[in-house]
């Protein structure tokens, strides 16, 4: 009975995917320093969130599978987000992810996004004990283990166009971007709309749309 409900559930969500591209426009939006997300990209991530609704992860059962499925969930993510010109040195600067503190990827990270580019831009992980030393970094991760600094590291990270990745209770509702949580032990994630606006980076309505949660605005706006 659960494989049948996660097969509706993903069925769903790819109707709803198809339904999305069909009203899509096509071309660059004004401002925009991405080009909107492909076909497969959409795909790939409605495949990401149907395998996390179906049972390949079990946090219990095997935690490395969990940090596999976040990590392909955070390559995604960076797809559907436009940053402004600022948050990049120039054209060809890499997009880079950080971790900071204990990186609870243990590799899963680096391997996942090892020879990826995006929108033209090669992808590189970096690691760092704190916050202050993450200068140029695109999204940042802090996990778990991290928690007692959360609102120290989103203080200090509030107002620059990074996106803010967590999956420490209340992540989102908190002040960070995205937050992972797991519920009946699949992989979700809910959205800070507001604090995404407050660091102007844009949040594809097609993201907002498979959140389990948008905070600060309805979905697919």
């Amino acid at each position: 009975m659960a494989i049948l409900a996660a097969k509706e559930e993903a069925l769903n969500l790819a109707s709803k995917m198809r339904r999305m591209l069909r009203n899509r426009r096509p071309g660059i939006r004004q401002g925009s320093v991405r080009h909107p997300p492909s076909r497969f990209t959409i795909a790939a991530l409605t495949a990401l969130v149907s395998v996390g609704v179906a049972q390949w992860v079990s946090a219990q059962a095997n935690p490395s599978s969990e940090y596999q499925v976040k990590a392909a969930f955070l390559f995604h993510f960076a797809q559907f987000i436009d940053w402004p010109p600022e948050a990049f040195k120039d054209g060809g600067s890499a997009l880079t992810y950080c971790t900071v503190g204990d990186d609870p990827f243990h590799g899963a990270l680096d391997a996942s996004l090892n020879g990826k580019t995006i929108d033209s831009r090669p992808v590189r992980v970096l690691h760092f004990k704190q916050t202050q030393e993450a200068q140029g970094c695109q999204v940042v991760f802090l996990g778990t283990a991290e928690k007692k600094f959360i609102s120290a590291a989103l203080a200090k990270l509030r107002g620059t166009p990074v996106l803010s990745v967590g999956e420490s209770e209340n992540f989102a509702h908190e002040g960070g971007m995205i937050g992972f949580f797991l519920e009946d032990k699949k992989v979700r994630f809910e959205i800070n709309l507001d604090a995404a606006a407050h660091a102007k980076l844009k949040i594809s309505a097609r993201l907002l749309a498979l959140a389990k949660t948008v905070i600060g605005g309805p979905k697919g706006t």
